[in-house]
């Protein structure tokens, strides 16, 4: 019972201690734009689909065709709240930087849930129904997002028509958005939640972790919503 005890307030501790007064920096919301934007684009990338535009002329000129996958549509539609999808992150409290934010419950929320689940009452400041609610945390990187996203619109187009040779967040936050010293967090890769297979145990166990580490760098990769 002591154990079960101490385990409950050492949680509460890790949620008020950790999630208080920690709003997103510049780097982690172009980060996550960026994640967002690029998840929604690679979903309609395959697409075949040919679409007509133009007006019909009394000279009997036809409508242009483009494809969608290269159309200025496709990029709008994908644009369209993509800031909203901001509010889908929960903030993990029990991860370092930028990796504290990412879809799905936290280790320290599927806790207390279990806690309130076999009966103990957990006083976090808020009704129950309200646990999974936007933070403040997600909130801020969402009105962060639709700033950021407005002011550098024209980027995200320039690279859409002529740079997507290269990842957008290097395109977009590297070259145009973040200083030399505020790219920090972009350095900052999932490798798994510790003790969680396949996570940062596993790695560390057969000798990969600095390895896989070096290889994703050299590929450039960063986050994937996928990983999220």
């Amino acid at each position: 019972m002591k154990l079960f005890t101490l385990l409950f307030f050492c949680v509460c501790g890790l949620v008020t201690a950790d999630e208080d007064e920690r709003l997103p920096n510049k780097c982690e919301v172009c980060k996550f734009l960026t994640v967002e934007l690029q998840d929604a684009l690679e979903k309609t990338g395959r697409s075949k689909e040919v679409l007509e535009v133009g007006e019909v002329l009394d000279t009997g000129k036809r409508r242009r065709k483009i494809k969608y996958n290269t159309s200025e549509t496709r990029l709008t539609e994908a644009l369209d709240n993509i800031c909203e999808r901001i509010l889908q992150y929960n903030v993990h409290a029990e991860r370092p930087g930028s990796l504290r934010y990412a879809k799905g419950a936290s280790q320290t929320m599927t806790t207390l849930k279990n806690l309130v689940h076999k009966g103990v009452k957990v006083d976090l400041g808020l009704p129950y129904e309200l646990w999974d609610e936007p933070s403040v945390e997600v909130s801020d990187m969402k009105k962060q997002c639709e700033t950021m996203l407005e002011q550098h619109e024209e980027v995200v187009e320039e690279w859409y028509f002529h740079h997507q040779d290269q990842r957008l967040e290097q395109f977009l936050c590297q070259k145009h958005v973040l200083k030399t010293s505020e790219q920090e967090c972009m350095k900052e890769m999932w490798k798994g939640d510790i003790g969680s297979k396949g996570g940062a145990n596993k790695a560390e166990s057969d000798g990969t972790e600095e390895e896989g580490a070096h290889e994703e760098e050299e590929e450039g990769k960063m986050h994937d919503a996928g990983e999220l």
